[in-house]
């Protein structure tokens, strides 16, 4: 029996050049780098430069997959860009990244699902090329997440960093086995009634600002660990795996405590998870693509590797999919 799976072609990342230290905030704010360390597992992060748009990181990404893959631009024919920071209200920055790209065929937009928003894109792309609709997307993770920071709150500041992670990816008949390539799973949740635990206080039909991220953390890390507990879970039952099938883990970068709680409450081994929030700090939607294309480029994911990714976010979002690289 056939099926059509989405297959990773490439990964690729982009990083700005500035690095912002834990000691370079304590010269800023009231704040150390053992503060933060403990507190969340981050060193530093990365800061884009003035006039580096979300669109431009998108881009430089979304090259690098592209010729991981063996690719032209011309062999996209959909884009979908996971971001809550675009260039403008409108247009979508897909669309700037697709002519930056010289693309002229096929379709671009944005998807809005804060740091689900790579885990969404990707369920999304899936579905639109699983249809028939497509035969071959570009899917990025973009964020200029210093843009909305409140650099005297040191609760969120501290937190966040900028960059952008892209893959492309392609319909295949495959055999419709359990050892195919693709993915495998998806699983996709959220729930408005948390809305207010971590959130943007502005925006064009509110306040007619940009605004600044808020949060109440500890409300946010103790929805995180059982929530994604409970979406791996059912990606996995959906696939038929368990969790001692996994290769590799690859979770959104927010807080390596979240992570060391859920992979400890799944039973994960921690030698098989992709951390990089040390580096990298949370870079929202762009956390996932870019810690895939940090893990493909030093060699520890491979083809046929069991890949699960999975991401919370404001809203709350959040969601998982497992496939096969």
């Amino acid at each position: 029996m056939h099926t059509v799976r989405t297959v990773i072609l490439g990964c690729g990342g982009y990083l700005p050049e500035r690095v912002l230290t834990n000691h370079d905030l304590a010269k800023m704010i009231d704040t150390s780098d053992r503060w933060i360390t403990e507190r969340t597992g981050i060193k530093e992060r990365r800061i884009a430069a003035e006039g580096e748009l979300t669109s431009s990181m998108g881009a430089a990404a979304a090259r690098a997959a592209i010729a991981d893959a063996g690719l032209v631009p011309d062999d996209i024919d959909l884009i979908i860009l996971a971001t809550s920071t675009p260039d403008q209200t409108f247009p979508a920055s897909a669309v700037t990244i697709q002519a930056e790209l010289g693309i002229t065929h096929g379709a671009a937009f944005d998807m809005q699902a804060v740091c689900s928003g790579f885990v969404f894109a990707l369920a999304t792309a899936d579905s639109h090329l699983k249809a028939g609709l497509f035969k071959r997307a570009l899917v990025v993770g973009a964020e200029a997440f210093s843009r909305i920071l409140d650099w005297e709150d040191r609760s969120t500041c501290v937190l966040f960093g900028d960059g952008a992670g892209a893959v492309v990816v392609e319909a295949q008949k495959l055999n419709g086995a359990m050892t195919d390539r693709g993915i495998l799973a998806t699983c996709l949740r959220s729930d408005g009634r948390y809305r207010d635990k971590l959130y943007v206080d502005g925006g064009p039909s509110s306040t007619g600002t940009v605004g600044h991220v808020r949060m109440d953390g500890p409300e946010v890390f103790r929805h995180a660990v059982t929530k994604i507990s409970e979406v791996i879970d059912a990606t996995l039952t959906q696939a038929g795996y368990n969790a001692s099938d996994i290769d590799w883990f690859v979770p959104h970068q927010a807080n390596k405590r979240i992570l060391d709680g859920a992979a400890k409450k799944l039973g994960l081994d921690p030698a098989r998870i992709i951390i990089t929030v040390d580096k990298h700090a949370n870079t929202s939607a762009a956390s996932i693509p870019l810690a895939l294309s940090t893990a493909r480029a030093d060699g520890r994911i491979k083809t046929g590797d069991l890949v699960l990714l999975e991401a919370m976010g404001g809203g709350f979002t959040w969601g998982a999919v497992l496939l096969r690289w």
